[in-house]
């Protein structure tokens, strides 16, 4: 169900792809954020991640266990408003322009790139549509960065507290600190994600038998293993992939926020993309630039498989709807 599919008997609408779009990405930002807040914390570290005494995270366990003590559970979900509008508006950004491109190909270009190659046909409108949601979504994916990444006492109260002070000490340009390194590093990694994702679940259909016509109706849940499995295995290779760029990213989007990062450490300031990546091979060395990839692994993995299956069950509910009104 994920991409044009010229098999299936009942095409949705870009609403209803939309509207799937919408509703994985709330399930599983949901499910992952406590990971989420984890990483951004490793990644904005400067101290080594280990047990030494200048270093407030050490791993995982102690990290969650020093989150609680310190800031409470909820800090877990430090940030989740602005990141859940966040992932709906990216569900639906993604989902919808990328089954828009798909379906744009199968009509007006060869039919071995929607059947033969559709993994590179996917690799390819993956990461223009995840660049495309990217670019729509930046500054609010910058207020959820420097809603985790402060610590207490709080220097941003409620999202337009946030919004209102970030316009008024840094400009407009303020919500698109760290852009370059974010479209640089979500082109390949939804590219890869989705392309991965086809080659998978192609090779999973073609070991189990299964032909291509096979229809919604008769499908409807089996397939959520698959989705998991093909989908958690994508997300998390794509991220692995790209991961230092996801550093570079976060460092960025929280520059003229050093006030609310005093408490967790050292403070850098970069002058951008390069400067950022010298400075922190320089002072911490190349692990510094995968710092958090393991809690990022875990979510990328959980995030994908979650989001394929809760996309492709809501995309065949609706089509059994559909199909109920056309009876």
């Amino acid at each position: 169900m994920v991409g044009f599919d010229p098999h299936e008997k009942i095409h949705l609408s870009s609403t209803a792809h939309a509207l799937a779009g919408a509703v994985s990405g709330a399930a599983s930002r949901a499910l992952t954020q406590p990971l989420d807040v984890i990483k951004i914390r490793f990644q904005l570290q400067v101290e080594p991640l280990n047990n030494t005494p200048q270093s407030k995270y050490k791993g995982l366990v102690q990290a969650f266990q020093c989150i609680i003590k310190e800031e409470g559970t909820a800090a877990l979900w430090k940030g989740h408003i602005p990141a859940q509008i966040l992932s709906v508006v990216y569900g639906v950004a993604q989902y919808s322009s990328f089954e828009i491109l798909t379906k744009g190909i199968w009509q007006y270009l060869p039919e071995a790139l929607t059947t033969t190659y559709r993994p590179i046909t996917h690799t390819v409108c993956g990461g223009i549509s995840g660049s495309l949601a990217t670019a729509f979504i930046f500054p609010i994916d910058v207020i959820r960065t420097r809603f985790v990444a402060q610590g207490e006492p709080k220097l941003y109260i409620s999202l337009t507290h946030a919004v209102t002070s970030i316009m008024r000490k840094e400009g407009i340009g303020g919500f698109y600190r760290g852009l370059i390194p974010s479209l640089i590093q979500i082109g390949p990694q939804m590219g890869f994600q989705f392309g991965f994702y086809s080659l998978f679940t192609g090779l999973w259909n073609k070991s189990l038998g299964i032909l291509p016509t096979r229809q919604a109706d008769s499908l409807l849940f089996s397939e959520s293993l698959e989705a998991i499995v093909c989908g958690s295995g994508s997300g998390a290779l794509s991220k692995l992939m790209i991961y230092p760029l996801d550093v570079v990213k976060k460092r960025l989007q929280v520059q003229g926020f050093e006030e609310a990062r005093k408490f967790f450490g050292v403070v850098r300031n970069y002058n951008g993309l390069i400067h950022c990546v010298i400075l922190s091979i320089q002072e911490e060395g190349i692990r510094s630039l995968f710092k958090g990839l393991y809690p990022s692994l875990l979510k990328a993995a959980l995030v994908s498989g979650i989001n394929f299956c809760v996309y492709e069950n809501v995309c065949r509910l609706l089509v059994l709807y559909n199909a109920k009104i056309d009876r």
